[in-house]
């Protein structure tokens, strides 16, 4: 029995992929799939198809991946993403995933960072359409028994054992009951990004708290380039969190601007005349924090008055009627301000090719871990990772499981064990974050870790995350601060510009650092080491 944690894009991969090849798992997840991060993505997903004539290929996808990861993304691990994207893509398109078409053809448009069309979309609403393909899917395998779900069912812990080397399986509660359970077994986290430790302040979900990251990462799994935080180029503040406008925009020809002397200055395509709009997102939103800061702080604008009716209607449908409720303002007719906002995250957990972590049997895939991205995603590569990455650490597990029939090492009883005892110890262990501390560490982190940072500002946040250790906390609030000092102290390790990690102190890229900063946990102490790509471990 394999338990999956997340039932979002990665964890439906990973349990179809499995229950395909007949090895039974658990779904678990604190919200059914429909709720999942997932559903939120818009723009696309992408694959080099070639259907627009631009003579793409894998290659063509595979060099521009690794380029907008500054060289740091693991080059093996990026290939093999990007050769199975076209038949990823395919695939989706079989089990009823509605891509626009033409002449019955899959459309692909620019995004970000790529040089060719090659993003297949779902109108506005790819992300959605594919969790319901996925879905449907699983659904035939739970009928069969290979899939069971257990939804609002929250992730307490791993139960690992030789000295925190090997897992045996999780610890979870059933928010209905309120009663505690163990499940044996395998283990693949697939719980997303840690959109929650910056709450309110990201384009991703709140639920999403990042307490699973937390959690492991003090039980001893690895993490890796923590610093890495992509900052999405155009969002837009709504009551208490942040709403993207899909890249998609640009890539149908939206134009970003300030008013200087009275005139538009179209300063991307100033700088940038080959990608214009559509550099990778770390340039952009980076571009647009030093205009905006040395024009006296001047408003980004986001034209798309240019964009044809054709557009609005069969490309961008959900874009124009969410900005027009949220801002009051018909995006057909004037432009629309919009300023940088937390939206991914490169780093997370330490995987392998196989996506196998540290930890003998535990397995990461998804936004939760770090694997093709480097120091910058590509628009239409996340989607595409949480597929693959479901997929592939399934593939890891089910050759596993066939050596391990041949070897008479398999144990055909499956646990599934209520746990009875010290369930008040249990209650207390696993109390929640309180609402002011969160929003302390938050602030402190946001303050830290900007889109452009420095050593002082490392500093006082670190200083001021030291102070908080000191008061009385909760282990779910301990749990938070160690991740939050990991984040930081990877931040100040790398005393480099690259990628989303852009140091104003140390403003050039230094391949001293040209690798991955991994964070590993000593009792209470956070270690940083850096894992180069040459092999090399400082």
């Amino acid at each position: 029995m394999v338990n999956i944690i997340g039932a979002g894009l990665a964890g439906l991969s990973a349990a179809i992929s499995l229950a395909k090849s007949g090895i039974a798992c658990n779904l678990i997840s604190n919200f059914p799939s429909e709720r999942a991060q997932s559903v939120m993505a818009e723009g696309g997903i992408n694959g080099a198809l070639n259907t627009m004539g631009e003579e793409d290929n894998t290659e063509n996808h595979f060099e521009d991946t690794v380029r907008a990861g500054c060289n740091i993304a693991d080059e093996a691990m990026v290939r093999g993403l990007t050769e199975n994207a076209p038949g990823i893509i395919r695939y989706l398109s079989s089990i009823g995933v509605p891509f626009n078409l033409k002449k019955n053809i899959i459309q692909q448009r620019n995004f970000g960072g790529q040089k060719k069309k090659r993003t297949a979309y779902a109108k506005s609403s790819t992300g959605k359409v594919i969790m319901t393909a996925l879905i449907d899917e699983a659904r035939r395998y739970e009928v069969l028994g290979h899939i069971r779900r257990y939804a609002n069912h929250e992730f307490l812990h791993l139960r690992l054992e030789n000295d925190g080397k090997i897992c045996k399986g999780v610890e979870i509660r059933d928010s209905y009951t309120d009663k505690y359970y163990y499940l044996e077994g395998k283990v693949i986290l697939a719980s997303g990004g840690f959109t929650g430790v910056f709450k309110g302040l990201t384009t991703g979900t709140t639920a999403n708290t990042g307490d699973i990251t937390a959690k492991v990462f003090a039980q001893g799994v690895r993490l890796g380039n923590l610093e890495m935080i992509q900052y999405h180029p155009t969002t837009i503040g709504i009551a208490d969190k942040v709403c993207l406008v899909s890249e998609a925009a640009r890539g149908e020809g939206g134009r970003l601007f300030i008013y200087k002397n009275n005139e538009k200055w179209f300063f991307m395509e100033e700088k940038y005349p080959e990608l214009k709009n559509l550099m990778p997102r770390d340039v952009v939103s980076r571009e647009m924090y030093f205009v905006s800061r040395d024009n006296e702080n001047a408003q980004v604008y986001l034209d798309m008055t240019g964009l044809s009716k054709e557009v609005w209607t069969e490309r961008l449908p959900d874009l124009r009627e969410e900005i027009i409720h949220y801002l009051g303002i018909d995006p057909k007719k004037k432009p629309i301000p919009v300023s940088p906002g937390i939206h991914y995250f490169m780093g997370g957990i330490d995987v392998d090719i196989e996506h196998k972590t540290n930890v003998e049997n535990l397995f990461a895939a998804g936004e939760c871990c770090l694997a093709y991205h480097g120091a910058n995603r590509l628009g239409g590569n996340s989607l595409l990772g949480a597929i693959y990455g479901g997929r592939k650490a399934a593939e890891t597990i089910i050759a596993l499981t066939r050596k391990e029939e041949k070897s008479d090492k398999t144990n055909e009883s499956v646990t599934i064990q209520e746990i009875t005892t010290d369930v008040e110890k249990y209650k207390a262990e696993f109390e929640n974050a309180k609402e002011s501390f969160i929003i302390e560490v938050r602030d402190i982190l946001f303050k830290a870790m900007g889109i452009v940072r420095d050593e002082k500002m490392l500093s006082e946040g670190l200083t001021a995350l030291d102070k908080i250790s000191e008061k009385n906390l909760n282990e779910r609030e301990k749990d938070r601060l160690r991740f939050a000092k990991a984040l930081i102290l990877s931040a100040i390790y790398r005393k480099e510009s690259r990628g989303a990690n852009y140091r104003e102190d140390y403003p050039e890229r230094n391949d001293e650092y040209k690798g991955m900063t991994r964070a590993i946990i000593n009792g209470d102490t956070v270690n940083i080491e850096m894992w180069r790509t040459d092999g090399s471990i400082n």
